[in-house]
C-alpha cells in the first residue's frame, strides 16, 4: 500500500493526550502503523550515566498511531490524503483543497 504519510510531512494530532498539537514526522514504521512526530507524545526516559554521556531524565518522542495523524494542507487545516495519476507519476493530493502534496 502506498504511504499516505511520509517522513518530513507536517501533521496534526487528531486524538489522544496531544490532540490539536502539530509537528513534522521524524520517522515512520509502516509495518507497525506508527510514526514519531517531533514534540508530540513525549515521555521522560531515565538514562544511566556512563563515561561518554551525562545521565538524567531526558524527553523522548514516542511513536503515535498513523490513524491519529492528519496531514496539514495549504490552509493549515487537517486533511485526508488521496492519490491520483499526473502524467506518468502517482502523486498524493489533499482532499480538502485538491492541491498536490509532493511535487
Amino acid at each position: 500500500m502506498a504511504a499516505k504519510l511520509r517522513k518530513g510531512d507536517k501533521v496534526v494530532v487528531l486524538a489522544g493526550k496531544d490532540k490539536g498539537k502539530s509537528g513534522t514526522i521524524a520517522s515512520v514504521d509502516p509495518k507497525a502503523g506508527k510514526a514519531i512526530v517531533d514534540g508530540v507524545n513525549v515521555a521522560i526516559r531515565h538514562v544511566r550515566q556512563s563515561q561518554t554521556t551525562q545521565g538524567g531524565r531526558t524527553p523522548k518522542a514516542m511513536p503515535i498511531d498513523l490513524s491519529n495523524l492528519a496531514i496539514v494542507d495549504a490552509n493549515g487545516k487537517p486533511t485526508r490524503v488521496g492519490f491520483k495519476i499526473e502524467g506518468d507519476k502517482k502523486v498524493r493530493y489533499a482532499k480538502t483543497t485538491g492541491d498536490v502534496i509532493d511535487a
